[in-house]
């Protein structure tokens, strides 16, 4: 008996912009047999995230460079198909990082048993997954919220800013998000809460785009940043005295400008001036400790009092259409292929 599996295989290193032209849709036969403690699961949401991007660029990051010609990672939400562990049976959810592939053979060491009755399973690629880690111990630990702080957040409406936004207003922060378009604006104050937003879209000029954050802020105190670029440089002259910064992500460069920077390190006279903090963040830091983040943001979520907004692409053969469309702003927080 045997699986018949599609994978996308990763087969040219992008310059700019994702397409079609990087990966290879393959079909194959995935053998049934099964090893002492393997499962077969079959993907039914695959994430899609900005990570994917830095892992191609052609230098060391915080990874080597993606290999070519092999199954493009990404985390899974999966159904299991067969079993030969004790400790997962057929029709259990679960979750893995098998990548872009109908089918994967796994260890049972590398699932994580979900229960759909304590939250939705996708929420494993979300809130109570990286995207939920990232946001919670990036504010917690490097943002060092207290009460009455100005936090402002770049990409407020995807997947991480959007939690980091609400964790900040639930830690006392006035929270002022930046966000492209008057939609996801609306979606900011209106749906998550927040005490302002700033549509970088309406202003094009480094001064002028400055401007509007000065007036919704005051002053920054929290700045956790998901984009870099030209928003970074509006929000750093804005910085109050011992302000946190957490680099968490700067998708405004991932496009094409990962191996050759375009902006100078020109804000480090205001780290000086208002002896600040910097930091950079990463989820892989905090994989030991998701259980104590769980454990605090899991109830909020059975209980309805954190938004998880998740934006569907239905069908295995969108994946490098998803993942291009993230640098087009087309998300409202989690990016998910259906299967």
């Amino acid at each position: 008996m045997s699986y018949q599996n599609r994978q996308w295989y990763y087969v040219k290193r992008p310059e700019g912009r994702v397409s079609d032209e990087h990966y290879e849709l393959r079909d194959s036969e995935l053998d049934a047999r099964l090893s002492a403690n393997e499962v077969i699961i079959r993907a039914r949401l695959i994430s899609v995230d900005p990570y994917i991007r830095i892992q191609q660029a052609e230098r060391n990051t915080y990874d080597v460079p993606h290999p070519l010609g092999i199954v493009q990672r990404a985390g899974v939400v999966g159904e299991v198909v067969a079993s030969a562990s004790a400790l997962f049976k057929v029709g259990d959810a679960v979750a893995a990082y098998s990548g872009w592939q109908l089918y994967a053979k796994c260890h049972h060491s590398e699932l994580t048993l979900l229960d759909p009755a304590q939250a939705p399973v996708s929420s494993a690629l979300g809130v109570l997954g990286m995207p939920g880690r990232t946001a919670w111990f990036g504010l917690m630990e490097a943002g060092r919220p207290r009460p009455g702080d100005t936090l402002v957040v770049s990409g407020a409406a995807g997947a991480v800013g959007s939690l980091v936004a609400q964790f900040g207003k639930r830690a006392g922060c006035r929270v002022i998000g930046i966000a492209g378009g008057a939609a996801k604006c609306a979606f900011l104050t209106e749906t998550l809460g927040l005490d302002g937003a700033v549509d970088y879209r309406a202003h094009p000029t480094l001064d002028g785009l400055r401007a509007a954050i000065e007036a919704a802020t005051g002053g920054v105190d929290i700045y956790f940043d998901n984009v870099g670029g030209m928003i970074t440089d509006a929000v750093i002259p804005l910085i109050k005295l011992r302000a946190r910064i957490i680099i968490c992500g700067a998708i405004a460069q991932y496009d094409g400008g990962l191996d050759a920077p375009e902006l100078a390190p020109r804000f480090l006279q205001h780290m000086l001036f208002k002896r600040a903090s910097i930091q950079g963040i990463l989820a892989r830091d905090y994989t030991h400790r998701m259980d104590e983040m769980i454990k605090t943001v899991a109830p909020w979520v059975r209980r309805g009092e954190i938004v998880s907004q998740e934006t569907y692409v239905d069908g295995f053969e969108q994946l490098p259409a998803a993942l291009n469309s993230l640098f087009e702003g087309k998300n409202l927080g989690k990016l998910l292929v259906r299967i």
